[in-house]
């Protein structure tokens, strides 16, 4: 069927709020496979973007029906490209078209007219992000709209038990000043692809709840972050968002099995708390979450104290009723995987990045979808969780 009669439009709050709702309930947004998860957006439509240096929604329409949205962002980030290796992204997110108006040309409209709006903003490339088991996106974007295969990375989930982890006594962990993790981030992350030119304002951003390093205890961590000072021989550094200020998740569809194991382990832990138990948090109620990013280590302990940064981190997220899971994203091939805690069966072992050049003169720049990985890093920005 064509779309003859379709119109595309900006996102209008007082006009499209309540369609864009109703349309998100109808979507089903996880993995085919496993679980299916439903975002809350708390009246929000557009709070997945708010936050970014540069954004737009546009929605679709048949006559008086709203059958479709997408969403995208602008930023300047780290590409590995010469001579400056800074590139301007437009990441596409977002993409939601009602059930009974799929395979109708609609999402490749939607794409098509914010890539538009990416090119007026001088946007060197499109990327987008989506579970590597969804055919139906990989085959619209990869296949129709001409964007290739990038990354593969993990993201990994880790449930918030109500109890405290014993922490070592070997570690210390210090709370950095937002100046101090910049100069830190600069210094040592800014050849990790997709680095935000503005990560200032990350940090600065109310959502970003800190930066904490750890280090061996007896080691002097002392105005460190300054120039000249003298590193820790192991270290290790990441920064938390709290994700669940923006919007909530839902398991919306699970087996059976998961459900009554959910609910016995929660009543067993009330009955017979000397057992220990960890108990499985209830995922059936929208939960928020907190998001680790600009994961860092040095030295040959690092993973020891990365490890120990994840459970400070989780026992931070026991202080908070509404924060349930701990999620994180690394390079598919990143050591970072085998020391960070997370469950097999809520993680996603492989996502798909997808990108595509928007430009057309010849230049290095548009090498990049085929170059292999310059590192096995990957920032992942908490905007766009």
């Amino acid at each position: 069927m064509g779309c003859g009669k379709l119109k595309i439009r900006s996102y209008d709050v007082q006009v499209h709020r309540a369609g864009v709702e109703d349309l998100e309930r109808r979507c089903e947004v996880g993995p085919t496979e496993r679980v299916v998860l439903y975002i809350d957006t708390m009246g929000d439509p557009i709070c997945r973007i708010r936050n970014s240096p540069m954004y737009k929604m546009l929605v679709a329409e048949l006559g008086s029906e709203l059958v479709g949205v997408i969403q995208g962002s602008i930023k300047l980030a780290t590409v590995h490209k010469p001579p400056k290796n800074i590139a301007k992204l437009g990441y596409v997110l977002g993409l939601r078209i009602a059930p009974v108006h799929r395979r109708k040309g609609i999402g490749s409209r939607l794409v098509l007219e914010l890539e538009k709006w990416f090119i007026a903003n001088d946007v060197d490339y499109a990327y987008m992000a989506t579970e590597k088991d969804n055919e139906a996106s990989a085959n619209l974007f990869i296949n129709k709209l001409g964007y290739a295969k990038f990354r593969t990375p993990a993201i990994l989930v880790n449930p918030v038990d109500h109890r405290a982890l014993r922490l070592s006594s070997k570690t210390e962990v210090a709370k950095l000043k937002v100046e101090e993790a910049e100069f830190l981030y600069r210094k040592f992350m800014t050849s990790t692809e997709f680095f935000p030119d503005d990560i200032g304002n990350i940090l600065r951003n109310k959502l970003s709840l800190g930066t904490w390093v750890a280090y061996p205890r007896g080691e002097s961590w002392e105005d460190f972050g300054s120039d000249g000072k003298v590193l820790p021989r192991s270290w290790a550094m990441l920064s938390v968002w709290n994700s669940g200020e923006l919007f909530k998740l839902r398991l919306g569809k699970a087996p059976l099995s998961c459900f009554l194991y959910t609910k016995s382990s929660i009543l067993i832990d009330k009955i017979f708390p000397c057992f220990k138990l960890r108990a499985i948090p209830d995922f059936f109620s929208p939960f928020g979450f907190y998001f680790m990013y600009g994961v860092h280590h040095e030295g040959s302990l690092s993973g020891k104290l990365v490890q120990h940064l994840c459970q400070f981190v989780h026992n931070m997220a026991t202080k908070s009723k509404d924060c349930k899971v701990i999620v994180t994203e690394v390079g598919g091939k990143d050591i970072l995987r085998l020391h960070i805690p997370y469950w097999k069966s809520l993680s996603c072992p492989e996502d798909l990045w997808c990108i595509k050049t928007l430009k057309n003169e010849e230049n290095t720049i548009h090498q990049l979808p085929k170059a292999p990985p310059t590192t096995t890093s990957l920032f992942v920005d908490p905007r766009e969780v």
